[in-house]
């Protein structure tokens, strides 16, 4: 309107017209008022650095909570697969060492023949006879290694001075010694059982101190000698 005015004083707007422009200057001004009197008013919203620096701190607070839970959950996942893993190839291992402990041939399979059978199936974990023919006992094998034996079926847990046979037919007679059975090679179509136990050590702490750092798994075959 005050452009309005100055083009009325220098000519550019009619008389006839000049006379209404006070009148509709005050009415302009009076409906703006009125607007601007109705407008609502929105708080402002912090989009800056501190806001921003705000929400980084609050997800990195989350993760540290978060984070040990999905953790220990990862890790009792891979334990969880690591012990059915080391169950399936200890019964693999254990079925084609007592394959060979029976098998016949020209040369009858001895220990030894069964420990190479059974070591080339456990993929490069150690395993070891501290006593071939038993007894089977409680002891715990060296961490993530397995202990071989050869008896007859459900062994004892005790040193069996005259065993029944409990040996490959290729072994030789011994007596019971420095803790361990007897050697009574097997004949006439006598059954075998080949045992390994096995110390697996977790990698879960809460998993692990449950179970004192480790869990023995034990797997056995029984077959009866072709010889």
């Amino acid at each position: 309107m005050k452009r309005d005015e100055r083009r009325a004083k220098a000519g550019f707007i009619p008389a006839a017209i000049q006379r209404f422009l006070p009148g509709l200057t005050r009415r302009c001004a009076q409906q703006e008022r009125a607007r601007g009197g109705g407008r609502k008013s929105f708080p402002a919203t912090d989009h800056g650095p501190g806001k921003l620096k705000q929400q980084r701190s609050q997800a990195l607070i989350e993760f540290a909570l978060v984070s040990p839970v999905l953790l220990l959950m990862l890790f009792g996942v891979i334990d969880i697969g690591r012990a059915i893993f080391y169950y399936d190839t200890l019964n693999h291992a254990a079925r084609e060492g007592a394959r060979d402990a029976v098998r016949a041939s020209n040369q009858l399979p001895t220990n030894a023949d069964v420990l190479s059978a059974v070591t080339a199936q456990m993929l490069g974990n150690p395993v070891t006879e501290p006593c071939p023919q038993g007894p089977l006992t409680s002891s715990t094998p060296p961490q993530n290694a397995a202990w071989l034996y050869v008896t007859e079926p459900a062994p004892p847990a005790t040193v069996e001075a005259s065993p029944p046979p409990n040996a490959p037919g290729g072994e030789y007679a011994a007596t019971a010694a420095g803790g361990c059975s007897a050697v009574n090679p097997a004949s006439g179509n006598d059954q075998l059982q080949v045992t390994l136990r096995f110390n697996l050590v977790l990698i879960t702490p809460i998993v692990a101190q449950a179970t004192a750092g480790h869990v023995v798994i034990s797997a056995a075959a029984v077959y009866r000698t072709e010889y």
